[in-house]
């Protein structure tokens, strides 16, 4: 059998005084393109950006039992660089040096779940780049999600 490969592009943002989120997943797969994307309340730029590679994973996991690798690109450093930390994170008990909580910890916890089950390759890209000859999906994802935070901040004044 022929590894099936699905390949995952995502972005979060967030309006930081209005705590607005969003996520977006592009997802590509033998079957085509499909967009997961959520507005999310009371949340934090790397909630969103963690919660759109677990809900993305989460779908391939659910849908498309066939694929056996993914792909994943993000232009968040702080996702992308998770995976290696994931040892020394887990020995710390997800708690910073000085002894406190980790920031987003119930998220890292579900994404390491989620990269137990299943492998994936996580490619840094860079933010925010102009479109160039071969098209970059994490620019569509990065609109979407920034027009979706838009919207939902202008409902609110």
């Amino acid at each position: 059998m022929s590894e099936q490969i699905a390949e995952i592009y995502t972005d979060g943002s967030c309006h930081t005084q209005n705590r607005i989120g969003a996520w977006v997943a592009i997802i590509f797969t033998g079957k085509g393109k499909k967009i997961l994307a959520e507005t999310v309340v009371n949340t934090t730029h790397h909630r969103m950006e963690l919660t759109g590679v677990i809900k993305a994973i989460e779908y391939i996991k659910s849908n498309h039992p066939d694929i056996t690798m993914i792909k994943l690109f993000s232009d968040s450093q702080y996702v992308v660089g998770l995976p290696d930390r994931e040892e020394n994170l887990s020995e710390a008990g997800f708690s910073t040096k000085k002894g406190s909580g980790m920031q987003n910890a119930d998220l890292v916890k579900k994404l390491f779940e989620q990269l137990s089950a299943l492998p994936v390759e996580f490619a840094k890209v860079k933010a925010h780049q102009k479109q160039g000859v071969t098209f970059n999906y994490n620019i569509e994802a990065d609109k979407l999600s920034r027009k979706m935070v838009r919207a939902a901040c202008n409902k609110i004044k």
